[in-house]
């Protein structure tokens, strides 16, 4: 029961500083930092896959309804809910993560948890960014968004990380 408030209270300060802090953060139209996927990353590694993605979309819907984007974050929390399983396969070892903890710098090393991070964040903004302009006419441009804006994410993640109780 107290992780299960530890995970709602951080999906509801997650999303308040979005839609309020960071929704309104744009440096010359490349930098769009999107912290609300933190929510997805700090969830426990033995989530269900099904619940892991319900919650991707919720995560995304609340953003949507807010932001009035119509479902270009709920496609791309899903997408990035989706690979992160396999991620997780990929770069999870015994020694670095436990089945029931949540990723964190802390027990994993802040090595690991920035290529997680880096690898999440990219999956989703590479969704989001060309589910937002369904085009690939200027390619380049929203390449170069997805790479400074995923690098400024992961920043505060990594950031937001260093803070989070009970890591």
């Amino acid at each position: 029961m107290n992780s299960l408030l530890r995970y709602a209270g951080a999906f509801v300060l997650l999303i308040v500083l979005q839609l309020l802090i960071f929704n309104n953060i744009e440096f010359s139209g490349y930098v769009n930092p999107f912290v609300y996927v933190m929510f997805i990353l700090i969830l426990p590694v033995s989530i269900p896959s099904w619940i892991l993605l319900l919650l991707s979309f919720l995560t995304g819907f609340v953003v949507d309804l807010f932001s009035g984007t119509m479902g270009v974050h709920v496609f791309a929390t899903v997408m990035a809910g989706f690979v992160r399983p396999w991620i997780l396969s990929v770069n999870v070892t015994s020694e670095t993560v436990e089945a029931e903890m949540s990723p964190s710098s802390y027990r994993s090393g802040l090595r690991w948890f920035f290529v997680y991070t880096v690898t999440v964040v990219l999956v989703h903004h590479l969704a989001l960014f060309f589910v937002e302009i369904f085009s690939l006419r200027n390619f380049l441009h929203t390449l170069l968004r997805v790479v400074l804006s995923t690098a400024v994410t992961t920043f505060f993640i990594v950031l937001f990380d260093f803070f989070r109780p009970h890591r």
